[in-house]
């Protein structure tokens, strides 16, 4: 009798070692669960990337406009008749000697 009891108690133990550390025990499923939450995340944030674009295709195929703003802001455009003038600002290390120019400092 002692030694059923035994063999019952080890085997017992075994099964809890398997189900909390072994392959498809507790812990695996805690990562897997943990991915596929992550997955999830970046299915949603996919999805709403895809709408924006959706969005903007089907405002290009409708809007003309649409065609010729992203025309003039992406790829410099102009129409035939129209002046074009770029403002540049001046460059940083620029900017910093009027500023100490403007203050009496000397460069």
């Amino acid at each position: 009798m002692r030694a059923v009891t035994l063999i019952l108690f080890v085997l017992l133990i075994l099964l809890q070692f398997k189900l909390w550390l072994g392959e498809g025990g507790f812990r695996d499923v805690a990562r897997l669960e943990a991915r596929v939450e992550d997955q999830r995340q970046q299915n949603g944030e996919l999805l709403q990337r895809n709408a924006e674009l959706q969005a903007e295709v089907e405002d290009l195929r409708e809007r003309l406009e649409a065609v010729e703003e992203r025309a003039r802001s992406e790829l410099g455009l102009i129409k035939p008749a129209e002046q074009f003038y770029q403002v540049v600002p001046p460059p940083p290390s620029t900017a910093r000697k009027q500023v100490g120019n403007q203050n009496g400092e000397e460069q």
